[in-house]
Formats: C-alpha cells, sequence, structure tokens
C-alpha cells in the first residue's frame, strides 16, 4: 500500500486489486459527493454521526478474517463512503492491529477520523504506567475508545474489586489519555444491563467519565439482549430524571435477540447522535448493529443525516466489497443491500409494481444502489414474465396471447420437475427466444451425437477424468476427447475442443461457478433423486447462469453447459 504512483490514490489500488477477483464496481466509487460532513453541533443539524467498528468488533464475527491489507482497503472504502469515524482495531492486543495503525498513519482519509480501541487501566497499577493505555497513547490516532465497566455485577465478580475501585479507574485513564493529547470516547460496557440492576451505580460510571474528560459515553448494549422499549424508557430517564446531556451519549448494540438495528434507531429518536455498528451487521456471536440497514432507516426514514443521500447511493457496492475482500457470502435476504431486497415472485405484486413500484417497494431501490428483480418460477403470472423479459432486453410484443399463456405453462411445467428459472437467467432468457421466434425454434448451433464421461483413480491414488463427444456442427461430425479436473470440467472441454473451431468466441468464454442441489422426489430418494446443476459462466462483459435438471448429475450438467455455450453464441450474434 506504500509508495503509489503519482497520481493514484488508495482507491485505485483496492480497484486494481479488487478488479483482479471481478470486481469492479469500486471504480464507480470515487464519483461520491466529497463534500465533508460537519461532525460538530449534530444536535442542531440533524446530524448522527456513524463511528464503524467493521475493522475491530467485526474481526470478533465467526467466519470473519482480516490481514493488513484488507484492513487498510476497508478502511478506504469505508473513507469514501463518507463514515465519521472507523475504528480500526486493538493495537495493544496484537501485533497487526499495531502494524496496521503504523501503516494507516501514512494515509489520508477525506472523510473519515481514524480511532484506536482499547481498555481501562489494569486494577493495581495506575493509568500512567499501564501498557496497553501507552500503546493507545503512543498510537497516531487523535481519537481513542476505551472500554470500562458500568454494570456492578462485572465489577465485583469478574474484575473483583469495589465499585468506587472501578469509578477510580475508569477517570484515571479518560485523565491519562486527555493528558496526551487525545480525544476519548467511553465505550459504558453492559450499560443497559448494569442500569437495570443497579441503576445509580451504572450512571455514575457516566458522570465518572465526563469528569474525567471524555468526549462521548456510549452506551453498550453488549450481551444484545435489551429490547427496543428497554433502551427508550432508560434513555429517557437519563435525561429526565438523571439531566444527562443526551446528545454526548452514543449507542452500541449487539444482535443476540434481533433487534440490534430497532434498539439503535431507538437511541437516536431518544435523542442520541452518536450511533457504532459494522457494515452487513459483522461480529461476535450474531453480530452488531447493522449499519447497511441503520444508515438508510435514519437517512431515508426517520429525516437525518449521516452520511448523505449521494454517498447512500454507494451503499450496496461498499457491502459486497467487504464481503467480497473478508471472504463471505452476500445474505441475499438482507434489507436495503440483499440481492432479493427488491426481488418480486409473485404474479399479483409484479403486476402491482409494473403499475406503479410503491404499491410493493418501501423506498425506489436506487436510492441505496439496488435493483428491482422480477424472479419466475410457478408462482408467476403474465405480470413476472413481461417484467422479467424487459430486465433481460426482451420484447414481449411480440407474443401471443396464446403464446404468453404456453409459455407460462411451459415454465409451471418445468420447475415442477425441479427446474429453478428464478436463479437462472440465461436459461430463462433461452426459453423465452424459442416461444417468441419461430426462426429461434428451428435454429441449432450444433446437436448431439453421443458422450461419454469416465472417471478413473490411477495407481498413484490420482483421480483422472475424461470426456468424450461426438457432435455435429454445419453438417460437420466433430469426435474430441479431452481431460479436465473433474468429470464436468472434462466434458466441458471436450464440448469447447469441439466448438471452438466453428465459433471461435467461445475461447472468452470461461466457467466461475457450479453447483449442484438434489431435489426432493415423492417416489425417490438418496442418491436416486432428480439433481438440480446450477453453472455461472462469463466473457469480458458480464456472468450468466444456466440448469440443467436431470436424475443423472452428469446429464444435468451437459444441459446446463449447452445453455451456457447457446447463450454466449445468441449474445454475440446480436452485437
Amino acid at each position: 500500500m506504500q509508495n503509489l504512483p503519482q497520481g493514484y490514490s488508495t482507491m485505485h489500488l483496492i480497484s486494481a486489486k479488487l478488479t483482479v477477483n471481478g470486481i469492479t464496481q469500486l471504480k464507480q466509487l470515487k464519483n461520491m459527493d466529497t463534500d465533508k460532513d460537519k461532525n460538530s453541533n449534530s444536535e442542531n443539524t440533524g446530524l448522527v454521526e456513524v463511528y464503524d467498528t467493521t475493522l475491530r468488533d467485526g474481526t470478533q464475527g465467526e467466519g470473519f478474517s482480516l490481514s493488513i491489507d484488507d484492513k487498510l482497503m476497508i478502511a478506504g472504502i469505508l473513507d469514501e463512503l463518507g463514515i465519521h469515524f472507523i475504528e480500526g482495531g486493538f493495537p495493544a492486543s496484537n501485533p497487526k492491529d499495531k502494524k496496521f495503525f503504523e501503516l494507516v498513519s501514512k494515509k489520508t482519509l477525506k472523510n473519515s477520523k481514524l480511532t484506536a480501541f482499547g481498555s481501562t487501566r489494569k486494577k493495581n497499577v495506575s493509568a500512567k504506567d499501564d501498557a496497553g493505555l501507552n500503546v493507545l497513547a503512543e498510537t497516531a490516532v487523535n481519537y481513542i475508545t476505551i472500554v470500562g465497566k458500568s454494570w456492578d455485577l462485572h465489577v465485583e465478580s469478574v474484575l473483583k474489586i469495589s465499585l468506587n475501585e472501578n469509578l477510580d479507574i475508569i477517570a484515571d485513564s479518560i485523565g491519562f489519555l486527555k493528558s496526551c493529547g487525545k480525544k476519548v470516547f467511553f465505550d459504558a460496557e453492559h450499560f443497559f444491563d448494569g442500569f437495570k440492576n443497579n441503576e445509580d451505580y451504572a450512571v455514575k460510571t457516566i458522570n465518572t467519565a465526563f469528569s474525567a474528560g471524555a468526549d462521548k459515553v456510549v452506551l453498550c448494549d453488549t450481551n444484545g439482549g435489551s429490547l427496543p422499549d428497554d433502551i427508550s424508557k432508560i434513555i429517557d430517564k437519563l435525561k429526565t430524571l438523571y439531566k444527562i446531556n443526551i446528545t454526548r451519549l452514543g449507542i452500541h448494540t449487539h444482535n443476540d435477540t434481533d433487534c440490534a438495528v430497532a434498539n439503535t434507531i431507538a437511541a437516536v429518536l431518544g435523542g442520541i447522535r452518536h450511533i457504532q455498528g459494522t457494515i452487513n451487521g459483522y461480529g461476535e456471536r450474531t453480530g452488531n448493529a447493522n449499519l447497511s440497514s441503520i444508515i438508510p432507516n435514519l437517512e431515508l426514514k426517520a429525516g437525518f443525516k449521516t452520511i448523505g443521500k449521494k454517498r447512500l447511493k454507494n451503499l450496496l457496492k461498499v457491502s459486497r466489497l467487504i464481503d467480497e475482500i473478508s471472504n463471505n457470502t452476500p445474505v441475499k435476504n438482507m434489507p436495503y443491500v440483499g440481492e432479493s431486497a427488491f426481488a418480486h415472485k409473485a404474479g399479483l405484486h409484479a403486476n402491482a409494481v409494473l403499475k406503479n413500484p410503491s404499491s410493493y417497494e418501501h423506498i425506489d431501490p436506487s436510492l441505496v444502489g439496488n435493483n428491482r428483480r422480477f424472479l419466475i418460477s410457478d408462482l408467476s403470472g403474465k405480470s413476472n414474465i413481461e417484467a422479467k423479459a424487459k430486465e433481460l432486453g426482451l420484447d414481449m410484443g411480440v407474443l401471443s396471447a396464446s403464446q404468453e399463456a404456453e409459455l407460462l405453462n411451459k415454465i409451471k411445467e418445468l420447475e415442477s420437475l425441479g427446474f429453478n428459472f428464478e436463479s437462472a437467467d440465461g436459461s430463462f432468457k433461452i426459453l423465452l427466444n424459442k416461444y417468441s421466434s419461430e426462426d429461434y425454434k428451428n435454429k441449432e448451433y450444433f446437436k448431439l451425437i453421443a458422450f461419454r464421461v469416465n472417471i478413473e483413480k490411477t495407481v498413484d491414488k490420482n483421480i483422472f477424468s475424461e470426456a468424450v463427444v461426438m457432435i455435429e456442427v454445419k453438417g460437420k461430425t466433430e469426435h474430441t476427447v479431452a481431460v479436465g479436473d473433474g468429470p464436468v470440467n472434462a466434458l466441458d472441454n471436450a464440448l469447447r475442443k469441439a466448438l471452438v473451431k466453428f465459433y471461435p468466441v467461445l475461447n472468452e468464454m470461461k466457467l466461475t461457478d457450479f453447483k449442484v442441489r438434489v431435489i426432493s422426489n415423492k417416489t425417490k430418494s438418496g442418491t436416486a433423486s432428480y439433481v438440480r446443476v446450477l453453472i455461472e459462466s462469463s466473457d469480458k462483459e458480464e456472468k450468466w447462469t444456466t440448469l440443467g435438471v436431470s436424475e443423472n448429475i452428469i446429464e444435468a450438467s451437459y444441459i446446463a453447459l449447452v445453455d451456457g455455450i447457446i447463450y454466449k453464441l445468441d449474445k454475440e450474434e446480436t452485437i
């Protein structure tokens, strides 16, 4: 990440690295609005500060791990998105986070302030002699977040110290960091549990932190066990009974009751103007508050400003990029940024959306960078087919009413056999073409004569796959043999070998994903069941998915492979 060529930013390097993995949408991030948000006077402007802890709390989630380079990339992405505070990690806990702060300090963030995380001093050690606090004091950032106890149960049962001694630890730790010129956020750990158990003491921890100079006290629902009503009532009590300036407080919730987003919004509606969470809700156990939902909820629903509406249009891209960098599969049904967030399957819904999108969409998908999708299945009606055809760039006006009905019945019939067109736009487009054009129905790029696939295990215990394909192409018989890493790869190689001399454009095409699913069958089960194969193919311009269904996995794979090839050849004919 160092010594970039002249004229290149961190985001250029991120885009270059991710393009290798097929991620090109990051280039568009540079078109974001770059007006800086002002973080001060948030109580007067309606601004809610967004504090992202993906790089620290997010990495505590199962299956979420980041290298130093990954963290540097994500920091750049979050900065471009306009996040106000980025918590980079816990430099006193591991060498990787310490090195991250050394490297990131050499970068210039345009919109975000970097924060280092740590904890209050250990008992029986003064703050100035505490090793962890000294690491924080030496870290090249202006903002420090430290976590301390606010639940009397933890103080007496976990730390095994007196309640007053814990208050001294809080005051001493914050005072030391302030004396080093740092701005300090105090995370009041387990605050809501502590308040329910001993509210006077929980409030004392807040007041002690403020008296020691804390710039912000963040109320943490660390166990994730609170409900929105709990949050609202406690915040209201802090305002009315304890006369605490709510705008100096923040909220940090976990998702153990699936209420982290709702709890955060309840806190903001109660007057809090600083929220903490992670992109896509990554985090320990069931995760942290999901900023991918909270930010649009506040911007589009509750009337607050967070990152601004122009940057909000890049939310989906950022969500997908962080999934990609962390090697996690995007959650399809995630609100706002999920692939299914604006997908319509029922015919009644599709018909209504075509007439008025707001009938079944709570926002315009483009506001968060997403798209409307229409799914094809046995639940589909005429409207689904028309909408899907339009989405794929096809004209349904050429079909008569009887052709439309015939196509719909055919889709329902194939779906009942195990086909799943909502996951295979490529195969659906081919099917649609067959019904919209007599010429297409009679078109044949090649005809199968026979194929055979052998799988052998050699004496050195290697698995050997060989495919033999005999096809007729333009009146000529082609007989080819190819090997592959597996039976499907061998079959694909043999098909390409036979076809590429007639259709050189197939050299541009490659297989990028292969999925198999057993389909439940009333008369057959286990290895005798039908299987559905989904194959994702790509070229330099796009990706497409095709499918095949059969009792035989090789035949199902062949059907999907052939559709993938036909899709590519159809596409080239229209260019």
